[in-house]
């Protein structure tokens, strides 16, 4: 990597030449630099905008989990079968879920390699379990923050090779031209005896940045992870799947997910108004306080909020999103007391949570009670993160988890724009379902085969630094004109991207009323045509509060107008509820919770989403590319890897 310092229209700017820059610091872009360093391609280097930010070091469960091939007992098991079940989450690449199936055992073993210490049995097997939409046992854990731990070794790995890690750098313009990324614009927001922006002038970008997490108000993302989706729209990546979130009940402070044993012991669930008036508003909706229960029971493995159980554990999902978005109350969780306040009846509960709790050896007591029986480190993550059980309720809601959409990528991960590479939940690789854990393996997958392509196909330098500023300099002009736009002597860049994100948890969560997008999505377009206008600046902290609250809009205007899109052509599905007039609607529930299910109707199609500076976003369906057969002759195979790896 060669760095130079230049003047460019009148402004000092750092700029490093090499051949692939990495951005992001979580497992996928550690192991993206990694590889591609194992793999010869040492010309490479890290940019982030916080090391110890992003949701891989910062997130997790009850029980986090890996998916991969079932490595343990007589499980029948193959790469063509968890392939099957990838894809038939809906909206998916057959040979894109092809390779995550087939890459899951190199990249566990090479977590395991690192000191990653997943389990084994005495006999050395990788034994598994059962999540969400599997079929096999795959699933795998080393506790509540499993991708902290792989986040941890990879970055071990990273250092001891002295891959160079480029801190306090905030993205902000992918520069492109005639169809192929040639670099990255960089804001140092904390520079004092630096330049405050930096050119990277490269031949790869591997895009791991995670996903749009920062468009939402409720969300179970870390408040540091924000992801950069818009601005890789900008330069003329494709999104796809935008529309396909993953929504379900979490806790506010901290944010964490409440799934797994926080449900199944059973808590109550309160809301207060604006009187001080409390509502144990579960209970009061069944009436049956054993139906009620046993729905809560549900929630622990029934997590995810799916319109397909809206008449099932779900409907809690919308009971909670009634209490707080539509009535404005605060919700919680309550471990400290049993719901009103009586010992649950073990046997009136359905079978299934009678026998859990039973076996468990927890029909008894309180709630937390329960909790410190079955799952005592449940209880201590939240005391660690300053939160008592015993006795503080936990404020939560319906929030956004995870999107199973984000940018087209091919098998080797790179997108429609040449040398561009988008890597786990950047990459919009899932569709409306995926197995519990899978997005942790498809993050090491997309890194490894990037890294493969680039080391045998997308060697040398790139162009000369002049020639990039000659090509996209327009690019960079137009991001310093927002930015001097935006100079006052007040900021209001934190309203802004509050006013912002509640608009979109409003209009654009788990529940979708197609107005009130509509209207939403033209505030936005106000809020692009005028951005400079609007948004004021007064120092380096709020200008890249700025260009962050830029991508947020950019993507929040992407994400409705796929939603708007899809409202057109289909019905609610997965972690979706699109409201319609004619509906059908659970009984008792506000008339905005009508709907119609999509079922499979558009299961065989990917939405993609594109942008054109002139005309803005535009969607349209494409179908899906089969599942290919795999296999395949050895000795055929053989001489074709012989000659090229087979990296075509």
């Amino acid at each position: 990597m060669e760095k130079t310092v230049i003047t460019f229209e009148g402004e000092a700017v750092a700029v490093y030449t090499l051949n692939t820059v990495v951005v992001g610091t979580g497992a996928t872009g550690f192991n993206a630099a990694d590889t591609l360093y194992s793999l010869g391609q040492t010309d490479v280097c890290i940019v982030t905008n916080g090391i110890n930010r992003g949701t891989s070091r910062n997130t997790g469960s009850d029980k986090q989990t890996y998916y991969k091939l079932s490595l343990a007992g007589n499980c029948p098991d193959s790469v063509g079968a968890m392939a099957r079940d990838l894809f038939a989450g809906g909206c998916v690449d057959g040979d894109v879920a092809l390779c995550e199936a087939a890459l899951s055992v190199r990249c566990f073993y090479k977590l395991c390699s690192i000191g990653v210490d997943f389990p084994t049995n005495r006999y050395g097997e990788y034994v598994g379990y059962q999540t969400d939409h599997d079929t096999a046992g795959r699933a795998t854990s080393v506790g509540p923050l499993t991708s902290m731990h792989m986040t941890q070794q990879l970055e071990q790995q990273v250092k001891a090779k002295a891959i160079p890690i480029l801190d306090r750098h905030q993205v902000v313009a992918v520069l492109s031209h005639n169809g192929r990324a040639r670099g990255l614009l960089c804001y140092c927001e904390s520079a004092v005896d630096r330049p405050r922006y930096a050119v990277f002038n490269c031949q790869n970008i591997v895009f791991a940045t995670g996903g749009p997490a920062g468009i939402y108000q409720m969300s179970v993302y870390p408040e540091s992870q924000t992801g950069a989706t818009g601005l890789a729209l900008e330069a003329g990546v494709i999104g796809r799947n935008l529309t396909e979130w993953q929504f379900g009940l979490a806790s506010l402070q901290p944010r964490w997910n409440v799934s797994g044993t926080y449900m199944q012991v059973l808590p109550r669930f309160v809301s207060v108004d604006d009187q001080g008036v409390e509502h144990e508003f579960v209970t009061d909706y069944y009436g049956d306080s054993a139906r009620a229960l046993s729905m809560i029971f549900k929630k622990g493995y029934q997590w995810p909020f799916d319109v397909r159980k809206i008449d099932g554990s779900s409907l809690i999902d919308l009971l909670v999103y009634r209490e707080n978005i539509l009535l404005g109350r605060k919700v919680y969780l309550d471990f400290t007391r049993n719901p009103l306040d009586r010992e649950p009846v073990w046997d009136n509960l359905e079978p299934e949570a009678t026998r859990y709790l039973q076996a468990a050896g927890a029909c008894f007591g309180t709630p937390v009670e329960r909790l410190l029986h079955m799952n005592a480190p449940a209880y201590e993550l939240y005391l660690n993160k300053g939160v008592d059980l015993k006795k503080d309720r936990l404020e939560v809601a319906v929030c956004a988890q995870h999107h199973n959409g984000g940018l087209d990528v091919d098998v080797w991960w790179q997108s429609n724009l040449k040398g561009f590479f988008p890597c786990g939940e950047a990459a919009g690789s899932h569709g409306v379902f995926r197995p519990g854990g899978s997005a942790l393996n498809a993050g090491q997958v997309g890194s490894t085969r990037s890294a493969q392509y680039i080391a045998a196909r997308c060697q040398g330098a790139p162009s000369p630094a002049t020639q990039l500023l000659q090509d996209c300099g327009d690019q960079i002009r137009a991001k310093w004109r927002m930015a001097e736009a935006t100079r006052s002597n007040t900021a209001n860049t934190k309203e802004w991207i509050d006013r912002v994100r509640a608009d979109m948890t409003r209009v654009g969560g788990a529940v979708r009323n197609p107005q009130a997008m509509q209207t939403v999505a033209q505030n936005i377009d106000h809020m692009l045509t005028d951005f400079g206008k609007e948004v004021k600046t007064n120092d380096s902290v709020s200008l890249g509060e700025a260009y962050r609250l830029y991508d947020m809009l950019l993507t929040q205007r992407a994400c409705l107008t796929a939603m708007l899109h899809f409202a057109q052509h289909g019905n609610s599905r997965g972690s979706a509820l699109y409201s319609r007039p004619d509906g059908q609607l659970p009984p008792g529930l506000p008339a905005l919770f009508a709907c119609l299910q999509d079922g499979d109707a558009h299961a065989g199609v990917i939405q993609e989403t594109r942008y054109d500076p002139a005309t803005g976003f535009q969607c349209a369906f494409r179908p899906v590319r089969p599942l290919p057969e795999g296999g395949g002759f050895f000795e055929t195979v053989w001489r074709s890897y012989r000659e090229n790896k087979n990296i075509d």
